[in-house]
């Protein structure tokens, strides 16, 4: 994949989406609304959400320079080389592949929440790896 804007749009798409389980997680954690999944649903519990979200934030900020450096007019991320860049294609695969064996163990560990109990953190984490999987493949020659 070539094309910036291209490239750029399919960045913040996934951004968004994201951003999105982030303000689904803190609504979840300050107002735990019904139309929600419980907190279990969304978090593993293996870092504090008080040291996640500020985490999660900072992923946002870098994630948005990324995105913007695609759409917009001035260069706020450097490219990296394409040395640098086919490792984060291999480190994409290997989160992802990380992520389906976590899917795996967990569906079956846990039979009674079925295909999607307990998935929220996965898919996001899958999400991450799309994003950084587009970011590699755009500066691969």
């Amino acid at each position: 994949m070539k094309d910036p804007t291209v490239c750029g749009y399919l960045l913040w798409f996934l951004l968004g989406l994201f951003c999105l389980r982030v303000l689904g997680q803190l609504l979840v954690v300050l107002r735990r609304p019904r139309w929600l999944p419980p907190m279990e649903q969304w978090y593993s519990g293996v870092i504090p959400y008080r040291i996640l979200l500020p985490i999660q934030l900072v992923f946002i900020l870098v994630m948005g320079l990324i995105a913007h450096s695609f759409t917009g007019e001035h260069l706020l991320v450097p490219a990296p080389g394409p040395g640098f860049a086919r490792g984060i294609v291999w480190f994409s695969y290997l989160y992802a592949a990380l992520m389906l064996l976590r899917y795996a163990v967990r569906m079956i560990r846990r039979v009674d929440q079925k295909w999607f109990g307990g998935t929220i953190p996965i898919i996001f984490h899958l999400v991450l790896a799309a994003f950084l999987y587009v970011f590699g493949t755009f500066h691969v020659i």
